[in-house]
């Protein structure tokens, strides 16, 4: 299994499956290293340079370590309920939303729900938007009118690796691009 693939195993560990490899989550969603590095080292070859190497080069910044690399967790993401201690932001007038055309219907008859995550995952750009709503088909974009949806009491999150999140977005804030 090559580097890319642990990673994308350690993001199902740490954002839903900890008991996957026997490791459980403090309520803010961190984990032992030497506990994942134990876990997934039962059945393939790795060690924590090539932990360290993940988290330094993950291009979407999924994992963050405590500042002794002793902790790690998923920076946002998660099925479980964990709080990854977010801070309420004020986010830009519009973020972005890119989804598979396959779920448009549901998105405009229902607006944005987190589904099995905790949280609506949101861009700052466009061009994020199109690569998100593409890993799953044929994306469908939609233009969110955050500052409305600030002004009337909605609450945003921004990630450490700069998502935008919040809890729904219902349909009046939606405008398809």
């Amino acid at each position: 299994m090559g580097l890319t693939e642990i990673s994308k195993y350690i993001a199902l560990i740490l954002r839903h499956k900890p008991e996957a490899i026997g490791i459980t989550l403090d309520e803010h969603g961190w984990a032992n290293v030497d506990e994942l590095i134990a876990g997934i080292s039962k059945d393939h070859d790795f060690n924590m340079e090539m932990l360290e190497e993940i988290v330094r080069t993950d291009n979407k910044q999924r994992y963050s370590f405590n500042e002794d690399k002793t902790l790690i967790r998923a920076n946002q993401g998660h099925s479980i309920p964990v709080d990854v201690e977010l801070e309420k932001a004020t986010p830009p007038d519009i973020l972005y939303h890119g989804s598979a055309v396959k779920f448009e219907a549901s998105i405009d008859e229902g607006g944005l729900i987190p589904k099995s995550r905790l949280y609506v995952h949101l861009s700052k750009d466009y061009d994020t938007a199109v690569t998100v709503g593409s890993r799953h088909g044929k994306p469908v974009i939609y233009k969110v009118k955050a500052w409305e949806m600030t002004k009337d009491g909605y609450e945003f999150f921004l990630s450490a690796n700069k998502v935008w999140l919040t809890k729904s977005v219902p349909v009046k804030y939606l405008e398809k691009i």
